[in-house]
């Protein structure tokens, strides 16, 4: 039997079945777990959550042994049936930077979370896809508030956190790419879970592999190319997980021209949602510091990816672009009036006349003051002309430029 009771009276032994309150306000990724430390009690009792249900059948404490309050007609009701699947809210939009500080730790919050189901799965224990959809469903909510705020955040990765932020970032374009091209919500979800799981076959390729700083030798290389069946394998075992999600984990390395791996599928061969995988991913990958290779500007990438023909579902690639820009947060592009400038926030409906700061001159060949420029704005005749490479240029402040405006 499941009774709700006050987080004041809980107690070592009992078995949480449920926490009431918001994902982001609690520090625990499980959701339902046999309570046995007192570090976890006193981190319940302090944590703002108000009340939890207990599942009193798995509890090691007896019923009898509870407090009368539990039992309490205020403070006690009996789940009938297990909680159902909860639709991805549908909050109103916000300014980018109202959404910054929420999507911020939201980025935290979500790299917790995945950060200790990859250890889970590492240590071969099941994945809890109530976790899954848990984050899933916060990160849709911010995607649906600004759908660049948590995406631009994720992109400031560490090389020791990479793989989790990589698996955020991706969970989160997976989310703006099906919200797109038009998919129900429920799909919207199975996107966003398989974008969150994809990479979780990496886990069972050791460190010194995945993080290696130089070229990988040939039998390294072929360890790597194992992580989407290991994943899949992970994701089989730990029962209760979408087909959809497994098959973006097995596939999402699959290219349209069947030179992809683990199988070599091509065209409609590929799932629909392992081809929008294969785009977030390498967008994310290829605009991403490692250490073995500076990342690439957003609008560069999109370019590359572009032209990469063979590689990419034509049409996903182009809803992928209509999703996250053109010229994305953070590109660095040449204006008409011979400015450099740096994106800082699309304009919905605008792709080719969003936010810039513009901070150097190539007439003069020397930073300027720096000014925020809304290319939409009546009045405003200045127009992005080309992409430029922030290879090129290598300004050392050019990030900071645009985080500066979040």
């Amino acid at each position: 039997m499941i009774k709700r009771i006050p987080v004041s009276e809980l107690k070592l032994g009992m078995f949480v079945q449920e926490l009431h309150g918001s994902w982001l306000k609690h520090p625990f990724w499980k959701t339902k777990f046999l309570l046995e430390d007192i570090e976890d009690l006193s981190l319940l009792k302090t944590c703002g959550i108000a009340e939890v249900s207990i599942d009193l059948d798995k509890s090691i404490s007896t019923p009898g042994r509870l407090p009368k309050a539990e039992t309490s007609p205020e403070t006690v009701h009996v789940v009938t049936a297990a909680r159902s699947a909860r639709p991805a809210p549908k909050p109103g939009p916000v300014t980018m930077q109202a959404e910054v500080a929420r999507a911020q730790e939201l980025c935290n919050q979500s790299k917790k979370a995945v950060t200790d189901m990859f250890r889970e799965a590492r240590m071969g224990k099941a994945i809890s896809m109530d976790t899954a959809h848990e984050v899933v469903d916060q990160i849709t909510a911010s995607v649906e508030r600004h759908p660049q705020a948590l995406i631009t955040l994720a992109r400031l990765k560490t090389s020791d956190d990479y793989t989790y932020m990589h698996s955020v970032a991706v969970c989160a374009m997976m989310i703006s790419l099906a919200k797109e091209i038009g998919m129900t919500a429920e799909e919207i979800r199975l996107a966003g879970a398989a974008g969150l799981l994809h990479d979780v076959g990496k886990m069972a390729v050791p460190d010194l592999i995945l993080n290696k700083p130089g070229a990988l030798t040939d039998s390294e290389f072929v360890i790597i190319k194992s992580h989407p069946v290991k994943g899949a394998e992970i994701l089989t075992l730990a029962g209760g997980v979408e087909s959809e999600v497994i098959d973006v984990c097995l596939h999402h390395h699959e290219k349209v021209d069947g030179s992809g791996y683990p199988h070599g599928l091509k065209q409609d061969e590929i799932s629909r949602f392992a081809r929008m995988g294969a785009i977030c991913d390498v967008y994310d990958a290829i605009t991403s510091n490692r250490p073995y290779k500076k990342g690439w500007g957003p609008a560069e990438s999109i370019q590359r990816m572009a032209q990469w023909k063979g590689h990419f579902d034509p049409e996903l690639l182009k809803g992928f672009i209509k999703a996250i820009g053109i010229y994305p947060v953070g590109s660095l592009v040449r204006l008409s009036s011979q400015r450099l400038a740096v994106v800082i926030e699309q304009n919905e409906g605008q792709m080719l006349k969003p936010k810039v700061k513009a901070f150097f001159s190539l007439r003069s060949s020397l930073p300027i003051a720096q000014s925020v420029i809304d290319l939409s704005a009546p009045g405003i005749d200045d127009r992005i002309e080309a992409r430029e490479s922030p290879e090129k240029w290598n300004f050392p402040y050019l990030n900071d430029l645009w985080q500066s405006a979040l």
